[in-house]
């Protein structure tokens, strides 16, 4: 008989009873499956399920078997609402321990499989810097940037989990003004969060910005990792290709937005009015607060501990989930659950906020001293960058997104 266990929730945890967020993971030698998180442990949702103490809150069968939360994000607002009701009920009590494991023990994946992932550029000190980079002599935001929520289509195959190892990408570049195919030497991160869609829509039919609450089920953290080299010949015309496409790593947590709801904000002032179809009238913003961590093997061999290169807030975005919802749809594109939209790099005002090493490194005019004393303009085999959110703390429980980690490898053929 397996002996009842009552899970203990640290102090400060991440991950509380008003956090529950849900995650897909396998321990060693197992399938995985769906687990929610609760202090340092995980339950497993499927076996939960099996054990009857998820009937009658409107789940089909077997939601939490398999490798994405795609079915249980379709259910809707309702189901999501009931399972967070029983899971506050259920994991305040003693469990039965088979159901519960240490997430240390977990290998986690991608949450979602999307069949659309979409990248934006909300931030408005990022667009910003960038625009100030590219175009000193310029203006730093172009025309449309306050008009519309910007955006792209990026590459769901490449969506990967946290803690995989990122291959340097090959592309062209300049050299001394001459094109030339290569290793990028210029890779970077993307300080991101993402929005998961729950409920779907079809093709042709809008979502309006004030229905966004139906169908988005919460957020995750997201590197969208960039060689920026090969981004800066491929760009112009049609925007960035394989300087972007070649991974952009998920967060191992999705945070519901009920979850969240304590931590709303109203978004920035946008001036000059948006149009109709952008107009919310509830508060989309979110105050999060966002870092960004790197370790290179050097630190590691010599037991250094990672550098805190950036922290920054989420709260003062310029667009919000809802606006990109609307947006991305307006034109009669079709969303489907588990879909995936990006809010691009979220970067502050001042210097030790931005969300990218272009911009920490004045694309590399400036660049960033290490603990060991190394620098770095752009990422070097070797390093591993760790992205931490979260909301609240102190007298407010602290809802948490875990860590989301990837590790720079050698190109692909090498050099």
């Amino acid at each position: 008989m397996t002996d009842t266990v009552r899970i203990e929730i640290p102090e400060n945890s991440e991950f509380p009873l008003e956090n529950l967020p849900l995650g897909i993971g396998a321990r060693e030698g197992e399938r995985p499956r769906a687990w929610v998180a609760l202090g340092n442990d995980a339950v497993d949702l499927a076996a939960l399920e099996r054990a009857g103490y998820l009937e009658d809150i409107g789940l089909p069968t077997g939601c939490f078997v398999g490798s994405d939360l795609n079915r249980f994000l379709e259910t809707g607002p309702t189901a999501w609402r009931l399972l967070r009701q029983r899971l506050r009920q259920v994991l305040s009590s003693s469990l039965d321990g088979s159901l519960v494991v240490a997430q240390i023990d977990l290998v986690m994946g991608v949450p979602v499989t999307p069949v659309d992932y979409v990248d934006f550029y909300s931030s408005l000190h990022h667009a910003k810097n960038l625009g100030r980079i590219f175009r000193p002599d310029g203006e730093a935001l172009l025309d449309n940037w306050r008009r519309i929520p910007v955006g792209y289509h990026g590459r769901t195959g490449t969506l990967v989990p946290t803690n995989t190892d990122i291959r340097r990408p090959h592309g062209v570049r300049l050299v001394d003004g001459d094109p030339v195919f290569g290793a990028s030497k210029s890779v970077d991160i993307e300080l991101e969060v993402g929005t998961v869609v729950g409920v779907g829509s079809e093709i042709g039919a809008p979502i309006a910005v004030g229905d966004a609450a139906g169908h988005l089920y919460g957020m995750c953290l997201v590197n969208d990792w960039s060689a920026r080299d090969i981004q800066a010949f491929e760009y112009q015309p049609l925007g960035p290709f394989l300087g972007k496409s070649f991974a952009t790593s998920v967060g191992p947590w999705l945070i519901s937005f009920e979850a969240l709801a304590p931590h709303r904000v109203r978004p920035a002032e946008q001036d000059p009015p948006v149009s109709e179809y952008l107009r919310a009238t509830e508060p989309w913003g979110f105050d999060l607060q966002l870092e960004v961590w790197l370790q290179s093997a050097a630190m590691r061999s010599r037991g250094l501990e990672p550098v805190r290169l950036s922290e920054t807030g989420f709260g003062d975005m310029y667009w919000t989930p809802a606006q990109q919802l609307a947006h991305l749809t307006v034109n009669g594109a079709s969303t489907s659950p588990g879909d995936l939209f990006a809010s691009g790099t979220v970067s502050g005002p001042h210097p030790g906020s931005e969300g990218s090493l272009i911009e920490m490194s004045a694309n590399g005019a400036c660049p960033i001293k290490l603990p060991d004393g190394a620098t770095r303009t752009f990422l070097e085999d070797g390093d591993r960058v760790v992205l931490r959110g979260w909301a609240g703390g102190g007298d407010v429980p602290r809802i948490g997104f875990g860590e989301l980690a990837g590790t720079i490898a050698g190109a692909i053929g090498g050099d």
